[in-house]
């Protein structure tokens, strides 16, 4: 296997890491009954941000340093196109919906385009085919939609359905980067 694709798959596995520590903290931090507060969970955040930070890296590094043959997104595109749909999500859920916009946004908006970018790259490169690169491309636009539904709701539901409702992004997350690097190790 390519020392790039062992790279963004290594950023994988810590994003898998990452999404885990932060699943940790929201479950015990927003547990309906006695919510374990303070640095008893917040600690799991330190954690979360290392792997995650890791994750980025890792990923982007390998993203650029990829020798690519063909791709099916110019990849010169899909950082702005997120810039431009954060914007946008932005004004729509804080002006028109009235939903606090919290860093959450900009986690599932940057997931979601660091994920295509990867999966853009693993194309590129030869580990994905073109029917499994767009199956996972659609797939992820799903998880972002879902993740984006589930992020609007949040403050309009019960404390028990908000509890498992914020679960969701971190949950799909890990799931997509499981399965891209499966499909990768299969290939």
């Amino acid at each position: 296997m390519d020392k790039v694709i062992r790279q963004v798959l290594t950023g994988n596995i810590s994003l898998i890491i990452c999404s885990s520590f932060y699943l940790l903290w929201w479950i015990l931090a927003f547990k309906p009954v006695r919510p374990v507060t303070g640095m008893r969970s917040g600690w799991l955040l330190l954690p979360a941000l290392a792997f995650g930070a890791a994750a980025v890296i890792l990923i982007i590094k390998g993203i650029q340093t990829a020798q690519l043959q063909q791709t099916i997104i110019p990849a010169g595109w899909i950082l702005p196109f997120a810039a431009v749909v954060y914007v946008l999500l932005a004004v729509i859920t804080g002006r028109f919906m009235n939903r606090p916009v919290t860093t959450e946004l900009v986690l599932i908006v940057g997931w979601a385009a660091l994920t295509l970018a990867e999966i853009n790259m693993l194309y590129g490169t030869g580990a994905l085919s073109f029917g499994t690169a767009c199956g996972f491309f659609a797939v992820t636009v799903l998880f972002a939609l879902v993740s984006l539904a589930a992020y609007i709701l949040y403050y309009n539901l019960d404390s028990t359905t908000g509890y498992v409702d914020g679960m969701i992004p971190l949950i799909l997350a890990a799931l997509m980067m499981g399965a891209i690097s499966a499909a990768v190790f299969r290939g």
